[in-house]
């Protein structure tokens, strides 16, 4: 029965092998062409940032790039928008805080 079967074997696609990004020190597994967003959803993370007021949780809302809630520290670099960004062997990736910026002279 087709309801059995993951959306991977009914696409018949066959994924290289996974390979290793950490979040926030944790170790987690990524797919070639996966998006950082994507990675963080399948380990089952869904907030990897906190607002500047109040320090409430975001995570990926829109998917496409407009909305901004799910910027994030990929390899020391603020406000990169995890549902952008393609994850790569070794990313570090953490979680930002406010508007990125309180390691920065800016």
């Amino acid at each position: 029965m087709a309801r059995d079967r993951t959306p991977a074997e009914l696409a018949g696609a066959a994924p290289e092998a996974a390979f290793e990004i950490t979040f926030d020190g944790r170790a987690l597994p990524a797919l070639p062409g996966q998006s950082v967003a994507a990675a963080l959803w399948s380990a089952g993370i869904v907030a990897w940032r906190t607002t500047r007021r109040g320090g409430r949780a975001r995570g990926a809302f829109c998917g496409i790039g407009q909305c901004y809630d799910c910027l994030v520290v990929i390899n020391d670099r603020p406000n990169r928008r995890a549902c952008l960004v393609p994850a790569r062997p070794g990313d570090t990736i953490t979680t930002q805080e406010g508007d990125g910026h309180a390691g920065l002279a800016v």
